[in-house]
């Protein structure tokens, strides 16, 4: 396989591990504000508590990184809030440096994700690559 042809590649695994990652984000956010789909520990959620405004992070955030727009900063924006997250809602019960007894297994990994997408970019199938060539 050619170097063009790995690097090609290489923009579409971007891609594709960027519209999982905002999907997946954007699903909590979507449980948490929209209740789609029901969790019952959201039933009761604030909008104008610490949870609400992850909720809001997630939708939005996610949005705009599914679908590649502003995708450096939304990205930046929620490694930040994973980061927050795993420190005062994992960590904090215990084994900071082992998130699999913790939970944070997904915090930490959205975390790291999310900081290579706002250093690497969308990659390829993004509103932000069709702005460039505009």
């Amino acid at each position: 396989m050619s170097n063009a042809n790995c690097q090609i590649w290489a923009t579409r695994a971007q891609a594709l591990l960027r519209i999982v990652a905002g999907y997946l984000f954007l699903s909590h956010g979507s449980a948490k504000l929209l209740h789609i789909p029901h969790v019952a520990m959201f039933d009761n959620l604030q909008l104008f508590s610490l949870m609400g405004l992850a909720g809001v992070l997630e939708l939005v955030m996610g949005t705009l990184i599914l679908v590649g727009l502003f995708t450096r900063f939304a990205a930046f924006i929620v490694s930040g809030e994973m980061a927050v997250a795993y420190f005062m809602g994992h960590a904090s019960h215990g084994h900071v440096l082992a998130p699999s007894l913790n939970g944070g297994d997904a915090a930490v990994l959205f975390c790291f994700v999310f900081l290579f997408l706002a250093a690497a970019g969308a990659g390829a199938w993004s509103l932000d690559g069709l702005r460039k060539k505009a």
